[in-house]
């Protein structure tokens, strides 16, 4: 089988993917804007033949490349886990004939309130939503959908260009940071604690599953510098609080007809027990997330997920066996990172639940943390029980320092 992997080699996750191409039996060909010197070796190793195009969002001379290397080439499948290239992805399949997601069935993944139309008409619950494309139409939707509420991108990604509005006065000062945006999505607030339901899929049922919690919710993590975000991936999916969340999950797959691939999706569970739908994305969750899946089953789900687009199956079970969190790290200061603080007692401490720790290292740059959720570094830590890993995780939140200077 010969697959055609948009974008192999970025962002860096990607390479995982296309090696678990290679593994899985797949002949790998790779079509990104990166040069081949750029690529991380894992992709290189991992890629059968490459061709470089100026850039992925030229659509023209993506078809014109593509049509010309399937005349020399036979491509049996596309593959794209980047957000903003999926729709390209569906355009080739479409024009290549070949299966998977048409450009019909990726919209809705992609266009956020055509998402929740969609779900609204399957009868899930999703938060009381109007899409607008001007300052007026934006203050006209908060009219309707009251405060507080959430302005994002129809087509966005994450928390980015994501806000609250608890008032008017709020709602105007946010609005010069979306004038980029062409257009929104404006949303009730949903109160509540926000998980993950991730999925591997393969003829539409559900290969591997995962929910995580996030430490606090990422929209507070964005406006505050000082927070060091934890996501964790929980061990026992059969808990009480999370069926709603996986039933949720499951309508909303088969609302949207999915059935090859990786899931991202997430919701909210209301103080009172109410289960709200966020959103959900045809890719794998980013943030280093699929390691944190990894370390909670000791699988390689990145080579899961190959298995199951090309063969409709994966070769061993996925188990759960324990609770993996992360902790994303951002340094006090500016400049380039002086020292830590806090790491080694913790490592005596709890040093044999240390999953993995990335940390940028001294004299390097510290990182926009607006612009990237991993920040300075992160640790990840694995324990059976739940209690066990909160408190680990709270701990090098709370007494892991970097300093740049």
């Amino acid at each position: 089988m010969n697959v055609l992997m948009i974008s192999p080699g970025y962002p860096a996750e990607m390479a995982f993917f296309t090696r678990g191409l290679g593994q899985a039996g797949a002949t790998v060909l790779g079509l990104g804007d990166q040069s081949p010197d750029a690529l991380p070796q894992t992709a290189r190793d991992a890629l059968d033949h490459y061709v470089r195009v100026g850039s992925l969002a030229d659509e023209d001379q993506i078809f014109a490349t593509v049509r010309d290397l399937a005349r020399r080439i036979s491509i049996d499948q596309v593959e794209c886990l980047w957000e903003p290239y999926m729709v390209l992805a569906a355009r080739l399949r479409e024009q290549l004939g070949l299966p998977g997601l048409t450009v019909a069935q990726t919209v809705p993944f992609r266009d956020k309130e055509r998402m929740k139309q969609l779900l609204d008409a399957a009868g899930l619950r999703t938060p009381w939503h109007v899409a607008a494309r001007t300052v007026a139409e934006v203050r006209a939707a908060a009219e309707r959908v009251g405060y507080p509420l959430i302005v994002k991108p129809v087509d966005g990604a994450g928390s980015a260009d994501t806000y609250r509005a608890d008032s008017a006065a709020e709602l105007d000062a946010i609005l010069p940071s979306l004038r980029h945006v062409p257009q929104v999505s404006v949303e009730e607030f949903i109160d509540g604690e926000e998980f993950t339901y991730d999925t591997i899929c393969a003829g539409g049922r559900v290969l591997v599953e995962n929910i995580c919690q996030y430490h606090p919710r990422p929209l507070l993590t964005k406006i505050h510098e000082w927070i060091s975000p934890i996501t964790m991936a929980l061990r026992d999916l059969d808990a009480p609080g999370l069926q709603g969340g996986r039933e949720l999950g499951g309508a909303v797959l088969r609302a949207l007809g999915f059935r090859d691939g990786f899931t991202h999706m997430e919701w909210y569970r209301k103080a009172d027990g109410e289960v709200v739908f966020g959103e959900i994305g045809a890719r794998p969750p980013g943030a280093r997330t699929v390691d944190v899946m990894n370390y909670a089953t000791d699988a390689d789900l990145f080579s899961a997920w190959a298995q199951a687009v090309t063969h409709g199956r994966i070769a061993q079970p996925v188990e759960r066996r324990y609770n993996a969190g992360s902790v994303f790290k951002r340094a006090r200061g500016a400049g380039r990172i002086t020292r830590y603080e806090g790491l080694d007692h913790l490592l005596a401490e709890y040093g044999d639940h240390v999953a993995a720790i990335d940390l940028l290292p001294l004299g390097a740059p510290r990182r926009d943390w607006r612009a990237t959720l991993i920040a300075d570094g992160m640790v990840i830590v694995r324990h059976p029980e739940l209690p066990k890993a909160m408190e680990m995780v709270q701990r090098f939140a709370a007494e892991l320092h970097l300093f740049a200077g």
